[in-house]
C-alpha cells in the first residue's frame, strides 16, 4: 500500500510539472515580448526619424552592448548549471539528483525570473521587454534558489524545490527592488541580494523541516572518493567564472575593477582556506569539504564592493577573512546550529554564502562610507546614484559631460547607513519568507521524502546499476537456493 501511495504521489508531481510549464507559457505570452535590441520594429520606432546615420549609430551601440554582455552571460550560465550542479554532487548516492534537479529547477526558474523582473519593470499598457540583459539578470536571480537548495539537498521532492524556487524568486524580486530602487543601495556582485538572501531563506526552510523531528545522522549523508572529485569540478568552474558573476552588470572602469577585485579576493580566500583547513583538521591535512566550498568565499565577500575603489590590498584582506570565516564555520558553527537550532544544512550554505554574504554587505557599507569625490571623481555619482546632487546648479556640468542624473544629495555616511539597512531588510525578508515557504512546502500536494529515502537517488531516478543487479539476483534465484558467487 505504501508503494502504491508513493506511485500516486509521483504521478501527481509529474502532472504538477506539466501544469507549471503550461502556466509559464501562458504568462510569457501574456506579459513578455522582445526588447528593442531584439525587435526590429521597436528598433525602428525607437530611432525615430533622426536620419540614417543616427539609426546606424544606435544599432552599433546595441550590438556593442550585446557583444559585451554575451560572454559574461555565458560565464554566469556555466556557473549556474555546471558550477552549482556539480558542487552538490558530493553526496555518495545523490549525484544524479544534484545534477539533474539543478538542470530541471534551473530551467523552470530562469523563466520565472524573467517574468518576475519583467512584471516589476512593466509600464502601463505595454508588455515587459526581454533582452540579453534580461537573460543575464534572470541567471543571476536563479542562483538564489539554487543556494537555498543546497541547505535542503537530499531531503525534498523536485516539486517541493520548484515551488520553493517560485516563491523565493517572487520575494527576491521584491527585496531587490526595495534595496536598489527605494534604498538606492549598491550591490554589484549581489553579496546581499543573492548570497545572503539565498542562504538565510534556505536555512529558514530547513528549520521548518527540522521542527517536527530533530535532524540526525543518516548513513548516506556523506561523500565517497569519486563523488568528492566530481564536486571539485563544480568548485573549479565557479572559481574560474566568479569574476564574471560579480562584474557582468557593470560597465567600463567599474567592470574592470570588479574583475580585478574578485580575482584577488577569491585567490586569497583559496590560499587561506587551504591553510586554515589544515590548521583545524586532524594531522594537519586538508579537508575536502573546506576545499570545495571555503575556497570560493572570497568571491561572495567582495561582491557588494566589487566595483568600488577598495584597492587591491582591500580585496585581498576581505577574501582572506572570508576564507577563515568559512572554514571555521564548517568546523565549529555548523554542528552547533544543527544541535541547538535543529537546522540541518546539507551543503553548508551558511558558511559559503551566508556569513561571507553578510561580511560582503558590511564591507560594502564601509567602502561606501569612505568614498569621496577626490578618490572617485565624478564616477562617484555613477556608482552611488543617490549621492549625486539634487540642485540644478551643481548637476548641469555633470549631466552634460557624464550623463549623471539628479540624486538625493546623500553624504558618504548616509549612503553607508542605507547599505547596512538594505542588508538588515534582506535578512529579515529572507528569514520570514523562508519560514512561510517551508510551511507551504510541507503540504501534501508537494509530496515528501521519508527518512529512509533521504540523500538517495532512488526516489527520483531509474538507476541502471540497481536494475542489472536485481536481474542478476533473479537469475541466481532461478537456480534454486544457491547464491551467486559474488555474494558468498
Amino acid at each position: 500500500m505504501g508503494k502504491g501511495m508513493f506511485s500516486t504521489s509521483q504521478k501527481q508531481q509529474v502532472c504538477l510539472l506539466f501544469f507549471v510549464q503550461v502556466v509559464l507559457i501562458v504568462l510569457m505570452g501574456a506579459l513578455m515580448t522582445y526588447g528593442p535590441e531584439a525587435n526590429v520594429n521597436l528598433l525602428k520606432n525607437r530611432t525615430g526619424s533622426h536620419g540614417k546615420e543616427h539609426v546606424k549609430e544606435h544599432v552599433k551601440e546595441l550590438e556593442d552592448d550585446s557583444l559585451r554582455i554575451y560572454p559574461m552571460y555565458q560565464d554566469v550560465h556555466v556557473m549556474i548549471w555546471i558550477g552549482f550542479g556539480f558542487l552538490m554532487t558530493f553526496l555518495r548516492r545523490y549525484g544524479q539528483s544534484a545534477i539533474g534537479l539543478t538542470f530541471l529547477v534551473g530551467a523552470i526558474l530562469v523563466q520565472v525570473a524573467m517574468i518576475c523582473e519583467g512584471v516589476m519593470e512593466m509600464k502601463k499598457e505595454s508588455k515587459a521587454l526581454l533582452s540579453l540583459r534580461s537573460l543575464l539578470s534572470a541567471d543571476v536571480a536563479v542562483a538564489t534558489p539554487l543556494i537555498s537548495m543546497g541547505a535542503l539537498l537530499g531531503k525534498t521532492t523536485y516539486i517541493q524545490l520548484v515551488f520553493m524556487g517560485i516563491l523565493e524568486l517572487i520575494m527576491f524580486t521584491v527585496n531587490k527592488y526595495v534595496g536598489e530602487h527605494i534604498l538606492m543601495a549598491v550591490d554589484a556582485g549581489d553579496s546581499m541580494f543573492v548570497h545572503a538572501f539565498g542562504a538565510y531563506f534556505g536555512l529558514a526552510v530547513s528549520f521548518v523541516f527540522g521542527v517536527k523531528e530533530k535532524p540526525k545522522e543518516h548513513h548516506l549523508e556523506g561523500p565517497s572518493y569519486n563523488s568528492d572529485i566530481f564536486a571539485m569540478i563544480g568548485t573549479v568552474f565557479l572559481w574560474l567564472f566568479w569574476p564574471s558573476f560579480n562584474s557582468a552588470a557593470l560597465k567600463g572602469d567599474d567592470q574592470q575593477r570588479a574583475i580585478i577585485n574578485t580575482l584577488l579576493s577569491i585567490s586569497a580566500s583559496c590560499v587561506i582556506a587551504f591553510a586554515t583547513s589544515a590548521l583545524v583538521s586532524k594531522d594537519s591535512k586538508f579537508n575536502m569539504v573546506h576545499i570545495q566550498n571555503s575556497t570560493l568565499a572570497g568571491g561572495v565577500a567582495i561582491g557588494t564592493a566589487a566595483g568600488m575603489m577598495c584597492e587591491p590590498v582591500g580585496a585581498l584582506v576581505v577574501g582572506s577573512l572570508a576564507g577563515v570565516l568559512s572554514v571555521l564555520g564548517y568546523k565549529y558553527l555548523t554542528p552547533l546550529i544543527q544541535k541547538r537550532l535543529r537546522i540541518h544544512d546539507t551543503c553548508g550554505v551558511h558558511n559559503l554564502h551566508g556569513m561571507p554574504g553578510v561580511l560582503g554587505g558590511v564591507f560594502g557599507a564601509l567602502m561606501a562610507g569612505l568614498a569621496t569625490e577626490d578618490s572617485y571623481d565624478y564616477s562617484l555619482y555613477e556608482i552611488f546614484p543617490a549621492r549625486a546632487p539634487s540642485s540644478e546648479a551643481r548637476l548641469a556640468e555633470m549631466r552634460d559631460n557624464y550623463g549623471i542624473s539628479p540624486g538625493s544629495n546623500r553624504t558618504a555616511g548616509q549612503q553607508a547607513g542605507y547599505q547596512l539597512l538594505a542588508l538588515v531588510i534582506t535578512l529579515g525578508i529572507a528569514i520570514v519568507s523562508g519560514l512561510i515557504t517551508g510551511l507551504i512546502m510541507r503540504l501534501s500536494i508537494c509530496g515528501s521524502i521519508s527518512e529512509e529515502q533521504k540523500f538517495d537517488d532512488d526516489p527520483h531516478w531509474e538507476l541502471e546499476e540497481e536494475s542489472s543487479q536485481e536481474s542478476r539476483n533473479k537469475e541466481g534465484n532461478g537456480c534454486g537456493d544457491q547464491l551467486p558467487m559474488g555474494h558468498i
